[in-house]
């Protein structure tokens, strides 16, 4: 058949070569005792290998631009948010791995579901048929609805995962009615299809209501209000290197899909769509951040800067413009480092049942271990948006797309609400350095889940001084 060609299957190498290591994996967990380190092994390997593939399909002439009947993206675009969600992955791994040893849950499983969540944010970032995208938020979904329960003795982990799957269950059934109406009134689900049938089709009320229950499930899996209250207990209750990867990859695989999915309809600049993601972005912004102000527990503080950033930037996709999407994709390479430093820390330094977590226990970690806490403050001051860092530059793009679509009030809430912000980030500052250490117990770091962080910090600084080096992709690909 002409749709598994060769040079399509080679076009699809990074999905098709993870897909195989998870399989290794799997069996390599099945058959070993003590499986726990060789699967941790082939996970590193899988993604390296996927990520090699990634960067040959992203600008190879003799590949097609779409494969399998206009279901996938190929190269561009495809190509470097694969590479994203794969380095999110890998550093992930890299955190979880000491953090699992120390809490005794240290099992193969954990590295198989981890591949498995990526295949689907790979399947995400390059869907071009709206049921490429369901299958991929399934997959990675699914996954997280596991790792979220994955300390099965505990009830917080149990709980969270619970909240997890039953508010996601309903929001895909938002996402499944959206794409029906959009098929009744269209006659397909391919986003390329659907293109050609533009403007004339956006002013039928049932394809529109389409589009808007869409941009429910989308909501949901960006964390916007109104459709974020699952957020704060899930990242809370999970275990920190799932929080880690929940927030990072989940949040980047979802917006890579939003921003494909959204491109036409937002590029009409529709007042009525237009207003819709106007409202949400700064309804994410205040109460994520109004909320973050009274949190004492630092993955719950985190979860409502979540809420934030996703308001921040759901902004780039209401300005329709170019500008916009280029700057969520900046943003969430600048969030993803961010955070996988930021859970990094925590989860180097959280006691057992969850303890140390408190902005408590953090007083005085300035003079206790002072490079893990100059990497923590380089991460909030990143949050917070102060330069020389890359979360400056992420937020200065997207708020600069804002006024270029007329849309000045939300640049301006955006950064009025981004010194609300500025409270509970330098917060965690002033414990380090301003406040006498509770609890003088040695902190032993684990090196891979330093190191790991360590690039996190060097990557945020570099993007941060040296823009140019994720923008010039960008130019190439939107």
């Amino acid at each position: 058949m002409d749709s598994f060609s060769t040079s399509e299957l080679l076009a699809t190498s990074p999905i098709l070569m993870l897909s195989l290591f998870s399989l290794i994996a799997m069996l390599a967990n099945a058959l070993l005792k003590n499986s726990a380190k060789a699967v941790f092994g082939v996970s590193v390997v899988g993604i390296i290998a996927s990520v090699i593939c990634s960067i040959y399909t992203f600008d190879e002439p003799s590949l097609p631009q779409t494969a399998f009947s206009d279901m996938l993206l190929i190269g561009g675009y495809a190509s470097f948010f694969s590479v994203l969600f794969l380095m999110i992955a890998l550093f992930s791994i890299c955190i979880a791995k000491p953090y699992l040893e120390k809490e005794q849950y240290h099992f193969g499983e954990y590295y198989v579901l981890i591949l498995i969540a990526t295949i689907g944010m790979l399947v995400l970032g390059s869907a071009a048929d709206l049921i490429s995208i369901f299958l991929g938020i399934e997959i990675m979904s699914v996954s997280f609805y596991v790792l979220a329960g994955y300390y099965r003795s505990k009830n917080s982990s149990s709980e969270s995962a619970l909240k997890y799957f039953l508010l996601g269950a309903f929001a895909t059934g938002f996402l499944l009615y959206g794409i029906a109406l959009i098929y009744g009134t269209t006659g397909t689900t391919n986003l390329l299809r659907i293109v050609t049938m533009y403007p004339q089709v956006f002013f039928d009320p049932l394809h529109l209501i389409g589009w808007g229950l869409i941009l429910i499930g989308f909501a949901f899996k960006v964390a916007a209000v109104p459709f974020h209250m699952w957020v704060p207990d899930v990242y809370e209750g999970a275990p920190t290197s799932v929080t880690a990867f929940m927030s990072t990859g989940g949040k980047a695989a979802a917006f890579a899909s939003f921003i494909i999915t959204f491109s036409v309809p937002m590029s009409m600049h529709d007042e009525r769509l237009t207003m819709v993601l106007a409202v949400l972005a700064a309804g994410s912004m205040i109460i994520g951040n109004w909320f973050g102000l009274s949190q004492t527990n630092l993955k719950r503080m985190l979860a409502y800067s979540s809420i934030a950033h996703a308001g921040y930037m759901i902004i780039g996709i209401a300005s329709g413009l170019p500008l916009g999407q280029q700057g969520i994709a900046f943003y969430l390479v600048a969030y993803a480092l961010t955070n996988l430093g930021a859970f990094g820390i925590i989860s180097m330094l959280e006691g057992e049942n969850g303890s140390n977590v408190n902005y408590e226990y953090y007083a005085g970690l300035g003079k206790r271990k002072p490079g893990l806490a100059a990497l923590l403050a380089m991460f909030m001051f990143s949050l917070t948006g102060i330069p020389p860092f890359a979360g400056f530059i992420g937020k200065y793009y997207l708020f600069a797309s804002a006024v270029q679509s007329k849309l000045t009030w939300l640049a301006i809430l955006g950064v009025i609400t981004s010194l609300f912000s500025t409270y509970y980030y330098l917060r965690v500052i002033v414990f380090m350095y301003f406040r006498e250490a509770m609890d003088n117990t040695e902190i032993v770091l684990p090196r891979l889940a330093f190191v790991t962080v360590i690039l996190c910090g060097i990557g945020i600084v570099l993007f941060g001084v040296f823009p140019s080096l994720i923008f010039d992709l960008m130019k190439s690909i939107f």
